[in-house]
Formats: C-alpha cells, sequence, structure tokens
C-alpha cells in the first residue's frame, strides 16, 4: 500500500507587469499588477520508484472532455531539485496557455503535495522560492508564483519569491473569461522587440481597487501591442457594454467584470466565470492507499 498527498493552488491573471533581471533566481522576475483566481490546479502526488507526470485538462464545449497530455518538464525539474521521485497528477478545469498561471500552480501544489509526502518540512518560503526557479528556468513564467503565494488584487513592487506584494482582498465581484487558443509564454517572452514595448508601456504604483485595476490593465495591453483581432473584437464590444475588460497576460483571451460581463464575453466563445481567491496555495491532506 502507497501513500499519496493532494494539494491546491490557484491561478493568477496578469493584468500589467515589467520583466526584471537581477543575478540569480531569486532577484529575476516581474513587477505589476493581478488577480488570484479561485480555480487553478490540483496536484495529486504518489510515491513512485520514478517520475512521471500526466496533466489532465477538463474542456468544455463542443470539444469538451478530458484532454490529457504527459511531461512537465518543469515539475519534474522540481522533483529532481527535491531529491524525490514520485508519480504526480494535475489536474485544472481551465484552458493551458490561455493566461492564467497554470504553470506556475501546478508547480506549488505539485510541490506541496510532494514537500507533505516526503515529509520534507520545506515551509511555504523555499516552496514558493523552488517553484519561482522553474518558472524562470523553464521561462513558463514571471510573477505568477509569488503572486499564487497569496491571495486577492495583487501588486507585486519588486520582483521574486520574496518580493514585495500589496494585496488587496474580501473582493467579491465575479470574473469572466474567454480564450481564442494558446500563446506560448516562453515564445513572448524571448522576443526583444515585445519586452521593449512592454518597458515602455507598463506605468509603475498600485491600483486601489478593481475598476482602477481593469483601467491600468486595458491601456497596458493596447500598449504592448500584443492584442490580437479577436481579443481587439470582444474588448470593443464590453466598451459599447461599459464592461470592464482587459486581455490576460500572457494569453490570447479577455477577462471582464461587472453587470453584462458574461452576456457579452459568451457570445464570442465558452466563458468561464471565477472568482478572486482571499488565500494562496495549501495542502489538501496526505493518505495511505
Amino acid at each position: 500500500m502507497g501513500r499519496s498527498a493532494v494539494a491546491f493552488s490557484p491561478g493568477h491573471i496578469s493584468g500589467t507587469f515589467r520583466r526584471v533581471e537581477g543575478p540569480s533566481y531569486r532577484d529575476t522576475g516581474s513587477i505589476g499588477t493581478g488577480i488570484v483566481i479561485d480555480s487553478g490546479v490540483t496536484a495529486h502526488v504518489r510515491e513512485a520508484r520514478r517520475t512521471s507526470v500526466v496533466v489532465h485538462e477538463h474542456r468544455s464545449g463542443a470539444e469538451g472532455g478530458l484532454v490529457t497530455r504527459r511531461g512537465s518538464p518543469p515539475v519534474e525539474y522540481a522533483l529532481a531539485r527535491m531529491g524525490v521521485a514520485a508519480e504526480v497528477t494535475t489536474t485544472s478545469h481551465l484552458p493551458a496557455g490561455s493566461g492564467f498561471g497554470l504553470s506556475a500552480a501546478a508547480l506549488l501544489s505539485s510541490i506541496t503535495a510532494a514537500d507533505a509526502l516526503f515529509s520534507l518540512g520545506m515551509g511555504r518560503e523555499a516552496i514558493v522560492a523552488l517553484a519561482h526557479e522553474c518558472e524562470i528556468v523553464h521561462a513558463s513564467g514571471l510573477g505568477d508564483v509569488a503572486a499564487c503565494a497569496g491571495g486577492g488584487l495583487v501588486c507585486r513592487r519588486t520582483p521574486g519569491p520574496a518580493g514585495d506584494i500589496v494585496r488587496i482582498t474580501g473582493i467579491t465581484e465575479r470574473i469572466f473569461t474567454v480564450h481564442f487558443g494558446p500563446l506560448n509564454t516562453a515564445d513572448v517572452l524571448a522576443r526583444a522587440d515585445v519586452m521593449e514595448r512592454v518597458e515602455r508601456a507598463f506605468l509603475p504604483g498600485c491600483p486601489e481597487d478593481l475598476p482602477r485595476f481593469f483601467t491600468r490593465a486595458r491601456a497596458f495591453a493596447c500598449a504592448t501591442g500584443l492584442v490580437t483581432p479577436a481579443v481587439d473584437a470582444v474588448l470593443a464590444a464590453c466598451d459599447g457594454a461599459g464592461v470592464f475588460a482587459s486581455m490576460t497576460m500572457l494569453g490570447n483571451g479577455v477577462f471582464a467584470s461587472g453587470s453584462g460581463a458574461e452576456e457579452i464575453l459568451s457570445e464570442f466563445g465558452i466563458v468561464h466565470a471565477m472568482g478572486i481567491a482571499d488565500t494562496g496555495f495549501c495542502l489538501k491532506g496526505v493518505w495511505n492507499e
């Protein structure tokens, strides 16, 4: 009979970001604003002789159903750094590569479960540091890990896993999203021209509430030149209805909030509804099987 552990991490939608390069993983990442969402990734980790990772994505709509992929270099790298071997299954009801911070969420939930399963005693700070390192090494994200360590409307004022973060929690508004296929984060981050536009578009400072967050995010998205025709059409419709909306960073999709948001987005595709989480990643439990 083996043992297993389960952990969960919320995802994160970035509204604005600026890349920051430092001398180490701890100093490298991004600053910016975003929202931690109550949808994310659940990781089920079992004892095993060698590491394997299975990724489950539950899709909605006409092409819905369970999509399974095998292998995850960031998660495999994390377990190797921890010195353990395990069978990992991650599950999400959100689409990968669409700006929901699922790479960070998969890392945080997988490392948390493995830490508990093998009684490593890492603690939250070390878990966040390792997950952030994995993101930087594999160019799968810059600031999502630090954001997902807690909840709320997030303003990351310094980069890295131990960065200075301002959080506003207790926000009850629902968030609605629609997406048009994945964007490869690593490819976008590797483009010097895109990063230059991002640098110019970024405005420092923290929004005081959700409406001002959306205003900043929208201005940033337009200035980066990353807005695709499909995203632009949704944003125009939201403008016409007086709905707060912006582009998910980095993903080919739109997130919106307020009266009429769900109805407007539903005209363009499958809508995912979610809340703003007040807490970050957590262990669900360890069991004998």
